[in-house]
């Protein structure tokens, strides 16, 4: 149990994260993204080169992954991409949008998750009969009470989590190493084979298996030694993650020819069923349930962190910047995103809502880059935080800025389209409340979360 504050201190976050602890929590984020299912579209687009595409997608994930790193480190707090925006920028406005726009893809994030869990959990189960959104609104309440219980909680759940995950990805490159080698490695749909264009196509599909870093940054007042541990946490998650993705990206292609990989509606489970047969079917959908009940979880700590950061700063009510002073989570903040998050499971399918907001992450990340540019010119280095070269943020910049325009120019309009409403919305709410920010430029604010342990 979290150590108890001295009379008439204000309860702060438990800082009990080890680097262990953190590199899962990172790792989770990643393999969460979606590579159960990413690796048949991957392959519809990519061919048995899909591997590749793993490749580049890392390379441009990892500018921004450093720059969330060298962030965390020289400002570990609650709020994230939000925290580190004002104190880069002071532009109230720009730190409402940047948050809001976290924050609605953490929600949806969690909402769609909720209702995946209740239908595999049905289909596991043999109960289809059963209605998913009871299911659906009872597994939110179990997430919303493992945030609310306490960081080491989350943090037990998610190891637990991430371990299945990576197991289940471990097992098919087991049972498919066999047929390494009887794939062409370079195939691919176009036959313009592997140029510049591919190479952008392969980085777009694949860039978002990579974006676990956002998590981490928000739980960093968390950590111990946060300087040291978060950067290690995140590199060594990407780079687990990245050889993790190649090695099931060729077992995958080289089990099962790329056409029909892209068709199966279940890829890994379609590999597992052709190198396998032995395994039972019920057992992808099992780890399919693990792997979405960790990004449930991951999305709400993270939507509760940045809510409480957000409220710190004077962009929410200052209610939701409490922590409790037994168990020290933000527990004002997790219960106020409750009822939202209720709302959006009953809403139905909001997949495309879900995909605008992960649209707006790449103009989000384009921002966490320049804040970072911003203040390594303004403040120069840190004294024991994890420095970048400036040329690190500013590809990283340009980068997501590019994938962004390539999305809106080249992609299916809705999303863009739900995108530039869910803007407009948030730009609304803004005009409607005018919160005033706290200026955060100067000296770090005091860091009030005692050392555990």
């Amino acid at each position: 149990m979290p150590a108890s504050q001295p009379d008439g201190a204000e309860p702060a976050l438990h800082r009990s994260i080890g680097p262990v602890q953190l590199f899962a929590y990172t790792l989770g984020g990643m393999l969460g993204a979606g590579i159960y299912g990413l690796v048949g579209r991957a392959a519809g687009e990519l061919g048995s080169a899909v591997w590749l595409g793993f490749i580049v997608a890392m390379v441009a994930a990892l500018l921004t992954g450093l720059s969330y790193a060298s962030l965390g480190s020289r400002h570990p707090r609650a709020g994230g991409a939000a925290y580190v925006t004002q104190r880069a920028f002071a532009r109230p406005l720009l730190t409402w949008v940047v948050g809001l726009a976290v924050m609605a893809s953490g929600l949806t994030s969690v909402a769609t998750q909720s209702r995946v869990v209740a239908e595999n959990l049905l289909r596991l189960l043999g109960a289809e009969a059963v209605a998913p959104l009871i299911l659906a609104l009872g597994f939110l309440l179990l997430i919303a009470g493992v945030v609310l219980r306490g960081i080491q909680e989350s943090m037990w759940m998610n190891l637990v989590c991430t371990a299945v995950e990576a197991a289940g990805l471990l097992l098919v490159i087991a049972v498919g190493a066999p047929y390494w080698g009887s794939a062409d490695l370079f195939e691919t749909p176009s036959p313009d084979g592997i140029g510049l264009s591919f190479l952008m196509t392969g980085a777009i599909l694949t860039f978002f298996a990579f974006i676990g870093f956002e998590d981490t940054l928000n739980v960093a007042e968390e950590a111990k030694d946060p300087r040291r541990t978060l950067p290690i946490g995140i590199i060594a998650a990407m780079l687990a993650a990245t050889a993790l993705y190649i090695a099931v990206a060729i077992t995958a292609v080289s089990v099962v020819p790329w056409r029909e990989l892209a068709a199966a509606p279940g890829p890994l489970a379609e590999v597992m069923a052709r190198a396998a047969p032995w395994f039972p079917g019920w057992g992808y959908v099992a780890i399919t349930i693990f792997a979405v009940s960790n990004t449930a979880l991951l999305n709400y700590v993270t939507a509760s962190r940045l809510l409480l950061g957000m409220a710190r700063q004077g962009l929410m009510p200052a209610a939701c910047a409490r922590i409790h002073p037994t168990r020290r989570t933000p527990h004002i903040a997790t219960l106020a995103l409750l009822p939202i998050l209720v709302a959006l499971v009953l809403a139905g399918n909001i997949g495309q809502l879900a995909a605008a907001t992960v649209l707006l992450l790449l103009a989000v990340f384009t921002v966490v880059n320049l804040a970072l540019l911003t203040l390594q010119r303004r403040d120069g280095p840190v004294p024991g935080g994890f420095e970048v070269p400036q040329f690190v943020p500013a590809l990283g910049a340009l980068v997501c800025g590019s994938l962004l325009v390539n999305r809106l120019m080249t992609g299916d309009w809705r999303a863009p389209a739900l995108a530039g409403g869910l803007l407009v919305l948030i730009l609304l709410a803004y005009a409607i409340w005018r919160p005033k920010a706290q200026d955060l430029e100067g000296p770090e604010p005091a860091d009030n979360t005692a050392r555990v342990g």
